[in-house]
This record gives structure tokens, sequence and C-alpha cells, in this order.
């Protein structure tokens, strides 16, 4: 099953907590705190160098090791946003803590995705072959498990089958050599490193996230209702930044957004490699601007109702996020 995330001093933290900058009363915050990725750009960190986001600016402090981690952060008011896997974000909303989703910032398409990977000889060819071995993924709780367990399921697979397949949590940069040296029997890989894995040759897709679902958004940015409550105006800045930001990577050619991307690596002085993002091809988000579906959360909701994650009729997908400042959503903020 996915597992519950670390909620009691998550809740109790959330009602000792403000948003930062900002007291009952005052005026709104102009800077966002956040957590970055080692390499990587985010849609809010382009947003600002489009200028999409002023007068708000970003304050980085330092980088996430998950989504699950991130949006926690965001809960308990280390951070102003975060993102996450939308089943985390369920899970998260579903033990009462105060957040909303308001954009979606990345999915899967043919360009941006997560393959399922064995080695060439590997007699793993089906869900039920599965059973016993071991895949290595960057965290529990989050996309790359809750697409296995649908794999699974789909497969034929009983709940208790299921927990004989075990996930080992390996750093995505060793997680093609531990399949070479075969520690795992099955490596979860994305991006670049899919991209380097499958030139170097001796490695099969046993299957991919988008074989089961399409292309579809995987994971929105969420902020909290108290910083919503207090920072109206801010948030849709937010939000209508982030959204161009993205909508500015659908409509530009992949050579721009390469250069844009290594100009904000350079610019921000982290001493990182911006070899990465040299391979960018998509962000896999669906929806224009990262208009959020209904159906991408409800997914989720269902797939944790049918394992008894959350009780049935517990969590509505109106309940979890909102595209009302979005400008590219129907009656969204323009």
């Amino acid at each position: 099953m996915i597992r519950p995330l670390s909620l009691i001093p998550l809740l109790l933290a959330v009602t000792a907590v403000t948003a930062c900058g900002t007291a009952q009363g005052s005026t709104e915050t102009q800077e966002l705190r956040y957590q970055g990725s080692v390499g990587t750009v985010t849609f809010p960190e382009l947003a600002e160098e489009l200028g999409y986001l002023k007068p708000v600016k970003l304050k980085w402090i330092g980088n996430t090791t998950s989504g699950p981690q991130d949006i926690q952060t965001a809960a308990t008011g280390q951070s102003d946003f975060g993102g996450a896997f939308n089943g985390a974000v369920v899970k998260l909303v579903a033990a009462k803590a105060p957040i909303k989703a308001v954009v979606s910032y990345y999915g899967s398409d043919q360009y941006a995705y997560q393959g399922f990977f064995t080695l060439q000889d590997s007699p793993i060819h089906t869900a039920r072959d599965l059973i016993g071995k071991k895949v290595g993924m960057n965290t529990l709780g989050a996309h790359a498990e809750a697409v296995l367990k649908e794999y699974l399921k789909r497969g034929g697979l009983t709940p208790a089958e299921v927990k004989q397949v075990e996930l080992v949590v390996v750093p995505p940069v060793s997680t093609e050599q531990s399949l070479r040296q075969k520690q795992i029997d099955v490596a979860v890989l994305g991006g670049i490193l899919r991209d380097k894995a499958l030139e170097r040759g001796g490695l099969k897709a046993l299957f991919k996230d988008v074989d089961l679902f399409g292309n579809f958004s995987a994971g929105t940015y969420v902020l909290t209702d108290r910083f919503i409550k207090q920072n109206p105006n801010t948030t849709k800045k937010f939000v209508e930044a982030t959204a161009k930001a993205i909508q500015w990577t659908q409509t530009h050619s992949r050579e721009e957004v390469v250069a844009e991307f290594k100009k904000i690596i350079a610019k921000r002085g982290r001493n990182e490699d911006a070899t990465a993002v040299g391979f960018w091809k998509s962000s896999g988000v669906a929806g224009k601007g990262g208009v959020i579906e209904p159906q991408e959360f409800q997914r989720w909701i269902t797939w944790l109702e049918d394992a008894g994650e959350i009780k049935p009729g517990q969590i509505k997908a109106q309940d979890v996020y909102t595209n009302a400042y979005n400008p590219f959503a129907s009656g969204g903020s323009r």
C-alpha cells in the first residue's frame, strides 16, 4: 500500500505557523519561499525569469528530496508552496492537512514519462513475474509506487501477491547501476537518466506509466488554505505566473526552453551541472497552462479507496484542487 505520510507532527505544526512575511492585518507577502531541485528549473523559477511573477520574488531555501517531503514542508509553513504527485496530495488532504492544489506542473506523455525497465535478458515479462522481485524507485508513497500498484492490479495480482513485490528506495542517479549490478530486478527511470540508460543498451521496457493512463498531468503545486486566505492577490499572481510559464514551454521550441533553463541555472549560481536540462523534451503537463482536470485527482482517489487507504466518499476531487486562479481555466482569473 502507499505509505502514510508522517502527519501527526505535521498537523500540529500547521496550527502554529503563518505564511512568511505575513501577519494578521498586514500587507500580503511579496516573497515566496520554496525548495528547488539540483540541475533543473521549476516553473515558478521560469516564471520569475520571464518577468511574469513581478512584483513577487522567490526565495530559495534549499532542495527537496521528494514530492511528499516538499508538500509537507509547505503544509507546515516552512515554505510557501510545494509540489507533489496528486495521490500524495490526496493523502495529505485526507489527513486533514489544510492545503489546496492550484496548478499542475508535471505529467507524462511520449517524451516525459516514467518507465519500468529490466535487463534485456530478464525473465520478467508480466506483472505476475514481479512477485518476489525488487523494484527500485526514488521514493515511496508517490508517483512510481502508485503506478506500479495499478499495473500489478491490472495484471491480476491479489492484494497478498502485491505485497510480495519488494519496493526499494534508490537514489535516481544510482538506479541504472543498481539494475545492471542486479541489486534490483526492475528500475524506474525517467528523463535524462532514462535516455542515457537506453543509449547504453541492454535494457527493455516492462511498461510505462503512459501505457496505463495515456497522456496525463500527474502532480500539482499546493498552497495552504491560510496562505490563500491571507494572500489572495499573491496567490493569484503566483498561479497566473506559473501557468503562463507552463504555457510558454508548451508554445515555444525545445531549443528555446533549454536555452532559458541553462541561463537560469547559470544566473542562480548554485554550482550545478546544467547537463540534464539539455535533454529536456516536455514537462508532460496535459492541460494548457497547467489547468487541473477532475480525473487527475479522481483517478487516485478511486485507487486509494479501492486499496483501503481512504474511506469511500471521504474525499471528493473538488475538495482537493481549484482552478480559480488559473487564467487558462474556464471561469478562472484573467
